[in-house]
């Protein structure tokens, strides 16, 4: 029995990366939180996004949420994002006591649809924009920041899943007002442990972000913001990802390369395959449809091919708003029919040609069963 291909490896993602030499260097310095590590990553990870600043953060939870309160968000604001992105946005937007208002996606890019936000916002007013360029595919951010900004609405990108997504020569976090990026360990970018970063180029919102991510302090224990805690990324994430980032063009090519095989191979099966395979997706997840899920993936898993579901309750269905009010659009047909068809295949830098040999081969075997039953 051949061996199993997993997700995603850590091993594989980390291999070559002076792990020791990092760690070293943070030890040796005696300095463990706002270093040196932590000023020259921001500095670094702003100048490959293309913008002025980069505040680094505990996760990308607490980045989505800091950057909708460094636009003001406050409770009782509405906030419209997408509700198949596995509820971080809306834990945000939640966390904050705003209004979630869901807009339904595209069916090719399973991104927000700009015709659905434009329906959204005849009939709605919210305060945010949050656009999450959902499996590494950046979305139609161009147009929708052209809806928001004749709407007086402010964009927070979610980057968490497009680190290096680009198109027309902008990187994933420099279209809107604030850019939003996760670095737990299965990211394109990733670190070890958690981490997370916000950038921007308007210095106002980068200042509040600095503020907000130490308790609110403008000047040490002097407390000027609401809504504030601890969330400072510490020296080791920093040095991880500053030795990990000269490497990040080349794994989102690693990814893309397999994902052109995946979309070649099942060109001619009944699935819906990824939209792109260009330099806006960076692979982070390569998501295809299928009729009866559950079944595939059994098969998948007989032949010992790791799979996942991102994501298999859209938001707005979650048990959390049961007694809750969530949005006077809660029908979105798209994301409710995506749901009960998407499935995850393993891609990854550092998959083997054999590795991807194995997965087509066991999707071509499924289809090849279902066919003669």
């Amino acid at each position: 029995m051949a061996g199993k291909v997993p997700l995603f490896s850590i091993e594989a993602s980390n291999r070559g990366i002076d792990l020791a030499g990092a760690f070293n260097r943070v030890a040796n310095s005696n300095w463990f939180i706002l270093g040196n590590e932590v000023t020259s990553f921001e500095r670094e990870f702003a100048e490959y996004i293309g913008v002025d600043n980069c505040v680094s953060l505990a996760n990308g939870t607490d980045s989505l949420e800091l950057a909708l309160r460094a636009l003001d968000i406050t409770p009782g604001d509405s906030v419209a994002l997408v509700a198949n992105a596995g509820f971080y946005g809306s834990t945000a937007v939640n966390a904050i006591g705003a209004r979630a208002l869901y807009v339904d996606v595209d069916a090719a890019s399973l991104n927000m649809s700009p015709a659905a936000l434009r329906e959204l916002l005849s009939c709605e007013n919210p305060r945010a924009i949050v656009v999450t360029h959902l499996y590494g595919q950046l979305a139609a951010i161009e147009e929708i920041v052209a809806i928001a900004a004749q709407a007086g609405i402010r964009v927070v990108e979610d980057c968490a899943q497009a680190h290096g997504a680009m198109r027309g020569g902008r990187i994933a976090g420099s279209f809107g007002a604030i850019g939003c990026f996760s670095f737990y360990p299965t990211k394109n970018l990733g670190a070890l442990g958690d981490g997370g970063a916000a950038v921007c180029s308007d210095q106002v919102i980068a200042q509040k972000l600095k503020m907000l991510r130490q308790y609110g302090w403008n000047t040490k224990y002097s407390v000027e913001l609401s809504g504030g805690r601890n969330s400072r990324m510490d020296e080791v994430q920093a040095a991880i990802l500053r030795e990990k980032l000269p490497h990040l063009n080349d794994w989102n090519s690693q990814r893309r390369a397999v994902a052109r095989r995946y979309n070649a191979a099942f060109n001619d099966l009944p699935v819906t395959t990824a939209s792109s395979v260009d330099a806006d997706y960076v692979a982070h997840l390569y998501v295809i449809r299928v009729r009866d899920r559950d079944s595939f993936r059994a098969c998948l898993g007989e032949q010992h091919i790791a799979t996942e579901v991102h994501y298999p309750i859209p938001d707005h269905w979650q048990a959390v708003y049961t007694d809750r009010s969530v949005s006077p659009r809660e029908h979105l047909p798209v994301t409710e029919r995506s749901a009960a068809e998407i499935v995850t295949l393993p891609c990854f830098p550092g998959m083997t040609e054999a590795q991807v040999d194995r997965v087509i081969e066991s999707v071509y075997a499924y289809f090849e069963r279902e066919s003669a039953q």
